[in-house]
């Protein structure tokens, strides 16, 4: 996959260049911070409507399923921008985020004109929600460009997860605020334009970020990278790419329809809008403050395989626990069992997007990250429609109709039993996958990154310079 430009370029920074300096600067700290706010309120517009389902339907006299389709457009609006997320990004992560910042402003006033008209006017609502999911794509694949860009190896795990994980922080911030802002129906327009409000102010900085470092951090990013198409072709051959596409795809679409649908999965058997937008919160927070624990310790330690060899299983046994979840009606099974899938997965989320960095390299680190991203939002798109599916009798609340929360039975009307049955089934099938990488029976090698860590680890003693913290 390395071009002949990239692979000279490598050969000399090998051999050691004693004129070769390397700096990081403090401004790197703005772009990220304009990152992690982006894709906070990005996240936050995604799950709008989500944690209020039944008193949105209501408002806007829908069925559930309506509403679940605005989180469903928003992730499907994913796929469609993700060829020109990769060729904005490979320009540079400051061109993406001011497409993003564009795309906010507009879907958010759009949403909040759309439910101001009266009585709601749900089309206009999905318009302006499908442009908050255009914008995604640009601040959610970002991570891994700008940290490439602006960091050194000692750093890049902990910004990717940073700016990564603040969109699930995003989704815990509408979990827990939008039921607070929404408990009657004609309160959802004022919930829909505080959001507005906070996402216009969070893209203001983006138009005065710069556009890259001065001099490059280390000796990898220094480097040409290898063009589009024949990153793109060098990944279709790369069985470690597969290994690590697949399983992340999955799990990112079991996360994003657990997320969409917790309100509906808990509230038959009683549970409150309130309870299931904590339950949600804790998936979320706890797995923040979970990865800001561990993403420092791999950026020193490099131990990325065995992160994923042991994170996954976790994972996969956390799906299959929440079957049970819901019917033992309290609030114990339910939030202990979200927050350990939530500990996990995002841990998981920078270091796999890290590691196929490392294996792909020295491919554009954009392209890797923008295709599992997008085959995440597909699959969470596809999965709350499947799930949706399977819900006992397709149970529906149109303006304040019944057949919910009445709690009574092991299988009250309207549960996801088997949505979560399926959920489980998949999440373990494909948990064997990442655990077959390095192993050298199957082709597989041993695991060890190719070339960055190799040549940024080699930096030092071959005569370049680093100034840490240059402003």
């Amino acid at each position: 996959m390395p071009t002949a430009t990239t692979r000279g370029a490598e050969d000399e920074l090998l051999g050691g260049n004693s004129d070769t300096q390397f700096r990081v600067y403090k401004r790197r700290w703005f772009g990220l911070i304009q990152l992690v706010l982006l894709n906070i309120v990005v996240s936050w517009d995604w799950l709008t409507f989500a944690p209020v389902s039944t008193t949105s339907a209501q408002y806007f006299n829908v069925s559930d399923t309506a509403i679940n389709w605005l989180s469903t457009g928003f992730l499907f609006a994913f796929i469609v921008i993700s060829p020109l997320v990769m060729w904005v990004l490979n320009r540079g992560p400051r061109q993406a985020i001011l497409w993003a910042s564009v795309f906010l402003l507009f879907g958010n006033w759009i949403r909040y004109a759309g439910t101001r008209a009266t009585g709601g006017h749900y089309g206009v609502v999905m318009f302006g929600q499908i442009l908050t999911g255009l914008a995604q794509p640009f601040v959610l694949s970002a991570p891994t460009r700008y940290s490439d860009l602006w960091f050194t190896e000692r750093g890049r795990v902990s910004a990717t997860a940073v700016a990564s994980l603040a969109n699930p922080f995003g989704g815990a911030l509408g979990q827990l605020i939008g039921p607070l802002w929404a408990t009657k129906p004609s309160q959802i327009p004022n919930m829909v334009l505080y959001t507005a409000i906070i996402s216009s102010v969070a893209t203001i900085p983006a138009f005065f970020i710069p556009e890259k470092p001065p001099t490059p951090p280390s000796a990898s990013s220094s480097l040409p990278k290898t063009p589009l198409k024949e990153t793109i072709r060098g990944l279709s051959r790369s069985p470690s790419f597969y290994l690590v596409f697949i399983p992340f795809s999955i799990y990112v679409g079991f996360f994003n329809a657990i997320s969409s649908l917790l309100n509906q999965i808990l509230e038959p058997y009683g549970f409150t809008e309130t309870e299931a937008g904590i339950c949600g919160a804790l998936l979320i927070v706890v797995g923040l403050v979970t990865a800001a624990l561990t993403s420092p310790i791999l950026d020193r330690t490099h131990a990325y395989l065995l992160g994923i060899k042991a994170l996954v299983p976790i994972i996969a046994l956390s799906y299959l626990a929440f079957v049970f979840a819901p019917q033992t009606r309290t609030l114990v099974a339910p939030y202990v069992i979200a927050s350990i899938l939530g500990a996990a997965s995002f841990s998981l989320v920078p270091i796999a997007l890290e590691y196929l960095v490392e294996v792909t390299w020295p491919a554009s680190p954009e392209v890797g990250s923008t295709v599992c991203w997008a085959g995440g939002q597909l699959l969470g798109g596809i999965f709350i429609v499947v799930m949706n599916a399977l819900k006992e009798g397709n149970v529906d609340v149109v303006a304040g109709g019944d057949g919910k929360g009445a709690g009574s039975g092991d299988y009250p009307p309207g549960n996801m039993r088997r949505a979560l049955v399926f959920q489980a089934v998949v999440a373990c099938v494909i948990a064997p996958l990442p655990l077959a990488l390095g192993v050298k029976r199957l082709g597989l090698g041993d695991g060890k990154v190719k070339g960055r860590l190799r040549l940024d680890e080699g930096e030092v003693g071959n005569g370049e310079v680093r100034t840490n913290d240059a402003t």
